[in-house]
């Protein structure tokens, strides 16, 4: 007998300022995909989580941290982020409406879970590469998710913010002894160096093992006191 496997069904096609996005269903599963590159899906979310946790603990229990996300995309860090309700201030930022829209009345509804309107939560929509270079806004925390991480973007402005002046930009937005937590797909020892360089301190790598291929990889640095 030949196996049969669902087919993804396209929910919504919308060009945005970016090129296009698509939000797909393919059996249980939500995916996003952007110019024809599958960026995410909701099949799992423990690396995302994973992002917001470590974050948190290394603040050492500064009360009530407020905390900068960098990137909605299915929603997992922001709900795991509102669901703790040891943060402060949540600000996302978030640069193509649809993906904002499908939270607040579509299908992504169900993974952020109303996480939008707590009010806690501030969804800011903007490139967050723009962001950390022109906001006036100061964190405790920077969970950065906006992309496949340092080793291979979709977006090739995103690479900026891996180089020496985009984490001097992140740098800037955090408030002294403040965590910079980033999302990879890979871990990438090389990017532990460029962390320590750009003068991050306690620089380490959480990995998180995934069914095929590398684990996923969470960089962690703090900004000198």
């Amino acid at each position: 007998m030949t196996a049969v496997y669902d087919s993804p069904v396209v929910l919504d096609r919308r060009d945005g300022p970016y090129g296009e996005v698509v939000l797909r269903r393919h059996g249980a599963l939500l995916q996003i995909i952007a110019n024809g590159c599958f960026l995410m899906d909701t099949s799992d979310g423990r690396s995302e989580r994973l992002l917001v946790d470590a974050a948190y603990a290394a603040l050492d229990g500064r009360p009530r941290p407020s905390v900068l996300i960098g990137g909605l995309g299915v929603g997992f860090s922001l709900a795991h982020a509102v669901a703790d309700p040891r943060w402060g201030r949540i600000t996302v930022v978030e640069r193509e409406p649809a993906v904002i829209a499908w939270h607040r009345e579509g299908p992504l509804a169900e993974v952020s879970a109303g996480a939008l309107g707590d009010p806690r939560t501030d969804v800011v929509r903007d490139d967050l590469v723009a962001y950390v270079n022109e906001t006036c806004d100061t964190f405790d925390a920077l969970c950065l998710d906006i992309d496949n991480g340092p080793g291979w973007t979709v977006t090739d402005g995103n690479g900026s913010l891996y180089c020496p002046a985009g984490l001097a930009a992140c740098a800037r937005v955090l408030r002294p002894g403040g965590v910079l937590a980033v999302w990879s797909a890979e871990p990438s020892p090389d990017f532990e160096g460029t962390l320590r360089n750009a003068g991050f301190r306690q620089v380490r790598t959480e990995e998180v093992p995934v069914a095929r291929g590398v684990p996923d990889a969470v960089h962690l640095g703090v900004r000198p006191g």
